[in-house]
């Protein structure tokens, strides 16, 4: 293994399923067990290799399963939370995104016995429009968030945001550490890289190139869902709204199968070649005036 800086290995706990119904075909669905098989793959994985991660569940998942939640902190990793019913910061008011991430910080910590410290958005949804989350965030008693994506995108992102692990204060004042996610510049423009469907899409050696450039001033933090490795066919309640969408959304939701079987030969070389750690890890070394006792 390379002595490089230590990066962070993190999951964003959701069911596939049950989020894609929602979401492309407006059809809520139960929680499915494949959230609990996929999990314990990647645990398997990082136990493979003796390294720790993060992993931030959906507040859904862990009223479902909370064997899963019990399993990842016995195993001697980070809990954090992806809030309660997977709705993005733009959905919701103030009011409602407190109650959302409280509940779930709360689940979280009484089925695992651990306190949680951090948090991560669904879609990364805390922009320059939802910046008064980071508020909200603060103020349920996070000591990090990691959902930020400073790029100019067209879904989320947050153009010029510092790249690096650092502390700030929200717009009501409150002291937050945040850990964006990885991005390199490319002819100018910041591009997403190492993680979710850039992982699988973009070859191994490109991952590889920005791995090391991103390594030369800071850590990487390296992302994904359960559901990107998920290669076996959904249920047909999935695929008889499938066949009732438009051309243009039928065709999007194939294309999050694209390369789906290179995700885990593409992590196990990841976790051969690098170093890995948990997200507070990483927090309390690079953070000083930041302590997990805060």
């Amino acid at each position: 293994m390379k002595d490089n800086m230590k990066s962070a290995f993190t999951v964003d706990i959701e069911d596939g399923v049950s989020i894609a119904m929602r979401d492309a075909f407006s059809v809520e669905s139960e929680q499915t067990t494949r959230v609990v098989g996929l999990t314990q793959k990647i645990l398997g994985l990082l136990d493979k290799y003796d390294t720790k991660g993060t992993f931030f569940v959906l507040g859904q998942v862990a009223e479902k399963f909370p064997e899963i939640v019990r399993e990842i902190a016995e195993e001697g990793h980070e809990l954090g939370v992806h809030g309660y019913n997977h709705l993005q910061f733009f959905r919701m008011t103030q009011k409602q995104a407190f109650e959302e991430l409280d509940r779930a910080k709360k689940l979280i910590e009484d089925i695992s016995g651990c306190e949680v410290f951090g948090h991560r958005a669904p879609a990364f949804s805390i922009t320059p429009e939802t910046k008064w989350g980071l508020d909200v965030i603060a103020e349920v008693g996070f000591t990090y968030d990691s959902s930020i994506m400073p790029i100019d995108g067209i879904r989320y992102g947050w153009p010029g945001f510092r790249k690096n692990i650092h502390s700030l204060v929200t717009p009501s004042g409150k002291n937050l550490v945040e850990v964006p996610l990885s991005t390199i510049s490319i002819l100018g423009k910041e591009v997403p890289v190492c993680g979710g469907g850039y992982l699988r899409l973009f070859p191994y050696h490109f991952t590889k190139i920005a791995f090391d450039k991103i390594l030369n001033d800071r850590s990487v933090i390296v992302y994904l869902h359960p559901y990107e490795l998920d290669t076996s066919r959904y249920p047909d309640y999935y695929f008889d709204q499938l066949k009732k969408a438009g051309f243009l959304r039928r065709n999007k939701m194939k294309s999050m199968w694209i390369n789906r079987k290179s995700i885990y030969p593409k992590l196990s070389r990841l976790l051969q070649n690098y170093t890995f750690g948990k997200m507070i890890d990483l927090v309390d070394s690079q953070i000083s005036p930041v302590s997990v006792t805060n």
